[in-house]
């Protein structure tokens, strides 16, 4: 089986044990339909759709958005770029991508208008400008699957799925990228023989960068020092993350997107980001296979990945909002 077909498989076959395992270690669940922790939704973002659909057979994996209402969301297909309107749902795609075996994976944009790529199974890092469409650079690190990406002062860092190793980005004072460089993972960081490293984001204080490992311990968060690449689990406490996926941040309060339970975890975490409480699980019958989650007011938006399905040109796949808790 060629990588690329095994990495999306290895997501598809997530095992339902694994998963149920999972949700059985965390606390109560809030259902996005009712939304008990938020009062109701002002402005006019109240009337914004909560759903809304993605091209047939797009297959969406990352999602972003930025200072504006718009989604951007990869192509696991052939790497294209679709935009999409938050105030009606409506969009279309806005960068050609590079074709089959070249995916769009996790995306994070920035102030300039700049769109930060993970290649997947390509093993490249690539920066798209959303005005004109047009991929500005593209890195081969050779990387066996370029997965998730966040954005920090000075860098942009993504993780590989299947070798213990982050790519630092180098970002001037402008957001200008510069030159790659690789960055063991150590210290008490696990490599499983299949897909382990995933999601990534940056600790409250922003002294250090926390990942998903799917392998250690039956799935944890580590925290890993961007200078050294040691990393240090993070105590959750009896809570596990299997399935975790995307990550994101807001505040102290952290995301992860459990995508075979069709669930997003929600965690209390500590300045420095060694310690996480479990605050609950947000679930939504809506949801089919969510990956990552990116914000706008107090919703959520994630891409339906759909992995529990074989990929057809004609498959249906969608958006979905739920609120922040």
């Amino acid at each position: 089986m060629a990588l690329a077909d095994r990495s999306f498989a290895r997501r598809r076959l997530l095992t339902t044990a694994a998963a149920l395992g999972g949700a059985a270690l965390l606390g109560g669940t809030a259902h996005a339909a009712e939304s008990p922790e938020k009062g109701p939704q002002q402005g006019p973002e109240k009337h914004w759709p909560d759903q809304f659909p993605l091209p047939n057979g797009f297959q969406p994996e990352g999602i972003a958005i930025g200072s504006a209402p718009f989604a951007y969301f990869g192509s696991l297909a052939n790497g294209d770029i679709y935009r999409a309107s938050l105030a009606t749902g409506r969009g279309s795609v806005i960068s050609k991508g590079p074709g089959a075996g070249h995916p769009s994976v996790g995306l994070k944009i920035d102030r300039h208008g700049r769109l930060f790529v993970s290649g997947g199974a390509g093993g490249d890092l690539r920066t798209v400008d959303v005005r004109t469409g047009e991929i500005e650079k593209s890195y081969a690190v050779g990387g066996t699957f370029v997965n998730d990406v966040i954005l920090t002062p000075g860098a942009a860092w993504f993780t590989d799925s299947f070798v213990p190793q982050l790519y630092r980005l180098a970002l001037d004072r402008h957001g200008r990228p510069g030159a790659v460089r690789t960055v063991p993972l150590g210290g008490d960081w696990q490599q499983g023989t299949d897909f382990t490293a995933n999601g990534i984001e940056r600790t409250p204080d922003g002294s250090a960068l926390l990942v998903v490992n799917a392998f250690a311990d039956g799935g944890t968060l580590m925290r890993v020092d961007p200078r050294t690449g040691a990393a240090a689990a993070v105590d959750l406490g009896a809570a596990r993350i299997p399935n975790g996926d995307g990550l994101l941040l807001l505040g102290r309060t952290l995301y992860v997107v459990q995508q075979q339970q069709n669930a997003i975890d929600v965690f209390r975490l500590n300045s420095a980001g060694t310690k996480g409480t479990v605050i609950t699980r947000i679930t939504d019958p809506r949801f089919r296979i969510p990956t990552t989650a990116a914000a706008w007011g107090d919703r959520l938006y994630l891409p339906n990945a759909r992995f529990d399905v074989e990929p057809t040109p004609d498959t249906e796949y969608d958006a979905v909002a739920v609120r922040q808790v």
